[in-house]
């Protein structure tokens, strides 16, 4: 269930899909879909898909829910795939990885909505 603390309004600098993490565009005025894991991911698109140009309300903060990518499991950090949508974060050796929150409740496929308690950060691969 979201809690959200903070919600802004954005412009979608590309299409955005609902209850995606966000990154920031081009610009500090306008948001896309963040599509790696190592994007600076700044919230959760609400649940109203916007496209170009359109307003989206972006959770900055709080709990908000999230698309998940593939199997979750609460309690995990999660972090962004190519789509914006929630996975675990896993880092590789040596490699760095982005993450955006804490998973509120286990998802089994892609495609659940899960809470995540967005609380950025970073894991250093080992």
């Amino acid at each position: 269930m979201a809690n959200p603390d903070l919600i802004k309004s954005f412009r979608a600098e590309s299409a955005i899909g609902a209850r995606v993490f966000v990154k920031f565009g081009a610009t500090d005025s306008v948001m896309t879909t963040a599509t790696t894991a190592n994007d600076l991911i700044v919230g959760v698109s609400e649940q109203i898909p916007a496209a170009v140009g359109q307003n989206v309300d972006v959770v900055l903060g709080g709990i908000a829910d999230t698309v998940a990518g593939a199997a979750v499991i609460r309690g995990s950090f999660v972090t962004a795939d190519g789509s914006g949508r929630a996975i675990t974060a896993a880092p590789a050796t040596g490699i760095n990885m982005r993450i955006a929150g804490v998973a509120m409740a286990s998802a089994t496929a892609a495609g659940d909505i899960i809470p995540v308690y967005l609380t950025q950060g970073m894991i250093q691969g080992q």
